[in-house]
């Protein structure tokens, strides 16, 4: 009795914890590539290595290179695949890199892929165009932590001015913000024709923007391990530190502010929550609150003693990724509001439903925070 009983607590347990998980085999075919070449796929699910471009390697048979992987029903991917880095990603017959493939997972599945070149893209090369004046600090190191370029980013009067000085926005994925050349994608924030624009309409005070590079170790980084605690020291101790001695900065906290996309706005709200005696506020867009192993609602949950005096802005889009990110927005926002603070007041919440997750959708909301934390 007691072993039939066991039994189908065995069955239950198995039944809770696998019925929701759907099987997808990837198989990729490149009759140009010798058989031992090493082909990965990459996308934005921890089984796909998080947009780590040499993580999930292909196993190789007969002619085919293939992984299976499980994930739970109604899971949204994106994802590519690469020969180990992004210089070596999968061509189309133009020779151009595929925009991201996207599977929504309903149901046990087979997908089969033919490519014929790989490669970095051969489009014609992105024109450089940055509004204004921007300094380049090259390889700055910190512990633990691969060295990286941070991108300065000073507003129309500050040569004129030299007697002012200025808030800091610090932004993480900073090659991201001015550029398209430097962009992941080749697309920019526009961050610097924004703010430029903004100023001059004197809808906002000018700030100097700090853009922190990124690097391969980025989803470690952004997120709240040893290399992330690594990464929120760097930019309280060597990053900050240094804007502070070379620029003309207002650096109390009421003038500091952090910001960032995805996880990128996880670690901005990372910092501001650990260090309001640094940071006075963050932008937030599209973060990975709480989505696969990360959950940082549940620490702002468990939170005892007197809350941060502090404001935030979270928004997110409503397509693909954006909808996965909702749960966890939606915990935050309804933790924010238990812990007593006040919407449109401590925080602020923007809800674009027709917005993808990507850097053109970042650009289209960026004047809302900044209008709301940098007004004259």
């Amino acid at each position: 009795m007691k072993f039939s009983r066991f039994l189908i607590l065995l069955c239950l347990v198995a039944e809770l914890l696998g019925v929701n998980l759907v099987s997808v085999k990837f198989a990729v075919k490149s009759p140009n590539l010798l058989p031992a070449t090493q082909v990965f796929i990459t996308g934005n699910h921890s089984k796909l290595g998080d947009w780590n471009p040499g993580t999930v390697r292909l196993e190789y048979k007969d002619g085919v290179w293939s992984k299976s992987l499980s994930f739970n029903h109604g899971t949204l991917l994106e994802y590519k695949f690469t020969l180990g880095n992004w210089s070596k990603e999968a061509l189309d017959d133009k020779g151009h890199v595929f925009t991201n493939f996207t599977l929504e997972v309903t149901s046990d599945t087979v997908i089969v892929y033919a490519f014929s070149d790989w490669g970095a893209n051969i489009q014609p090369p992105v024109t450089e165009h940055i509004t204004g004046q921007i300094e380049y600090i090259r390889n700055l190191s910190g512990k633990d932590l691969t060295p990286r370029d941070v991108a300065v980013w000073l507003p129309p009067d500050y040569t004129k001015n030299p007697g002012r000085r200025y808030a800091v926005l610090y932004m993480h994925d900073g090659q991201n913000l001015f550029s398209a050349r430097t962009a992941g994608y080749g697309v920019e924030w526009r961050i610097d024709e924004i703010a430029d624009s903004l100023i001059h309409l004197r809808l906002i005070e000018p700030l100097i923007v700090v853009g922190i590079y990124n690097t391969d170790a980025r989803n470690q980084e952004y997120a709240t391990g040893d290399t992330g605690r690594c990464y929120r020291d760097f930019v309280i101790e060597q990053v900050k530190p240094l804007i502070d001695r070379r620029y003309r900065t207002l650096p109390d906290r009421e003038h500091t502010a952090t910001g960032g996309s995805s996880l990128g706005g996880l670690v901005a709200f990372i910092l501001l929550w650990e260090n309001p005696q640094i940071f006075s506020k963050a932008i937030c867009m599209s973060s990975a609150f709480l989505i696969d192993t990360l959950d940082y609602v549940r620490v702002i949950k468990n939170h005892r003693g007197d809350r941060p005096s502090v404001k935030i802005y979270i928004d997110n889009g409503g397509i693909d990724l954006e909808n996965e990110l909702q749960p966890g927005i939606d915990a935050m926002l309804e933790t924010l509001d238990k812990i007593g603070y006040r919407k449109n007041c401590d925080y602020f919440w923007v809800k674009d439903s027709l917005a993808q997750h990507n850097e053109a959708a970042w650009s289209r909301r960026i004047a809302y925070p900044l209008q709301m934390f940098f007004k004259p």
